[in-house]
């Protein structure tokens, strides 16, 4: 698993924290964020879909705030903090927008939840709420889900931010 440099490929070292951990790879400076997670690291919850930043599919969090990985080269991640999907769950224990989707059945085929989730945890540590259902749509307009018409996912969010402030 690794992204191959063409002879006279220009390459570039990419050094940054992913997932808590220290990760320094070299890589043709074309290479996008996406790709090195995926091919390079073996973290594969990003997901490509459209490569035009519609989908969301491969939303990570990049210093904390939630960037869409196929249009964005690995080089200018350089020295940042990458948190995937695959990061957010605390041992055994999910991270709690990933239960609260799974109790309250906010996922279907699971291709874009990835995103979804972390898009959803850029939003809650942006806004202490209270947050409204549009607050959640708004946050959520870069997520293209084909299997659901996002209620599910919309009443998670709430839930889980009502839960938070409760307490």
């Amino acid at each position: 698993m690794s992204i191959d440099a063409q002879p006279g490929t220009t390459t570039v070292a990419v050094t940054a924290t992913v997932n808590g951990r220290p990760e320094n790879r070299r890589v043709p400076a074309r290479t996008l964020l996406v790709h090195l997670l995926r091919e390079e690291l073996g973290l594969t919850a990003a997901t490509v879909g459209c490569d035009t930043t519609s989908c969301g599919a491969c939303t990570v969090l990049l210093d904390g705030r939630s960037v869409k990985s196929c249009t964005l080269l690995a080089a200018q991640a350089d020295g940042a903090d990458i948190r995937t999907a695959e990061g957010l769950a605390d041992g055994d224990r999910l991270h709690p927008v990933q239960e609260a989707f799974g109790e309250h059945h906010a996922l279907q085929c699971g291709f874009c939840t990835p995103g979804m989730v972390l898009a959803v945890v850029s939003l809650l540590q942006e806004n202490p709420g209270p947050l409204t259902e549009h607050d959640v749509r708004h946050a959520l307009k870069g997520n293209l889900c084909r299997c659901t018409g996002y209620h599910n996912i919309v009443r998670a969010v709430l839930a889980l931010d009502g839960a938070r402030r409760a307490g």
